[in-house]
């Protein structure tokens, strides 16, 4: 039995007239399994959202509100119990194996024994791509990511946000429509998080990838994003949609707005009256 979403979920059709949609999830539910035989732990509960083509999203919510799960659900790493899921109008496991979406996982997880432009370039080898063509898609891609001055290291001789920053650029070496990215500067000091916030806003831009954020961090959420989910404690629901109205581009600058404050306070309100 699943429970049932006693909370209000915002209309799936809630974006901009003439939108294409990139993902569509409906009524999407998912479980675990309990610790006694044949209980089952709830994770999510009627899950409906839908993110344009191009949007910036982000998920926040307690710990263990299945915002993690959601995004292995999108990437099919995980099935749901109930429900759909679309990515470009395809169900999310033919998504997967067309390779329409990159994913960033929490930790770096470099081969380290590959150089970083082989680390970069290694998508580009399973697909059987020439080495010369696959070494020049990668220098573009580390040149993106600011780190053209590296790809002869090896991954132990970066700090963690040139890791993680080498992690990006491996993701979307297939040039990917989609990027789903679960915490990825959550280990790092606050200096180097926000500086890659602004280098994430750089690659957005110039990839215009449809951007799918885990973070614990409701500033982060309110600087990088279009539109910010609110999901309530487990079993994780969508109890609200925050639009972010800050001008892009988004700079230094934009954290010192009154406008931003404003929206940090609305994400935490929303948080405190799902709990």
């Amino acid at each position: 039995m699943y429970l049932k979403n006693t909370v209000p979920t915002p209309a799936l059709h809630t974006l901009a007239p003439g939108s294409e949609l990139a993902i569509q999830a409906e009524n999407v539910s998912m479980h675990y399994p309990g610790s006694q035989k044949g209980a089952l732990l709830p994770a999510l509960a009627g899950i409906s959202l839908a993110i344009a083509a191009g949007e910036f999203i982000s998920l926040v919510g307690p710990s263990g509100c299945g915002k993690t799960t959601l995004l292995r659900l999108l990437a099919d790493l995980l099935q749901p119990a109930a429900g759909t899921i679309l990515l470009n109008g395809r169900p999310a496991r033919q998504a997967r194996l067309n390779r329409e979406y990159g994913f960033v996982p929490q930790s770096p997880a470099l081969q380290g024994w590959r150089t970083v432009l082989e680390n970069v370039a290694l998508p580009l080898e399973l697909m059987k791509v020439s080495r010369a063509v696959r070494e020049e898609r990668a220098g573009e891609l580390l040149g993106l990511v600011g780190l053209a001055g590296v790809r002869q290291s090896y991954p132990a001789q970066l700090s963690g946000g040139m890791q993680q920053r080498a992690v990006i650029a491996r993701a979307i070496a297939l040039k990917p429509s989609i990027l789903l990215m679960d915490e990825p500067f959550g280990a790092l000091d606050e200096i180097t998080r926000e500086h890659l916030n602004g280098e994430l806003l750089n690659i957005w831009r110039e990839t215009r990838t449809t951007i799918v954020f885990v973070t614990h961090s409701i500033s982060e959420a309110v600087f990088l994003s279009n539109r910010v989910v609110v999901m309530s404690p487990r079993p994780g629901r969508i109890s609200g949609l925050i639009q972010v109205d800050l001008p892009q581009p988004r700079r230094n600058e934009t954290r010192e707005m009154p406008r931003y404050f404003e929206l940090i306070r609305e994400v935490r309100e929303t948080l405190r009256a799902s709990a």
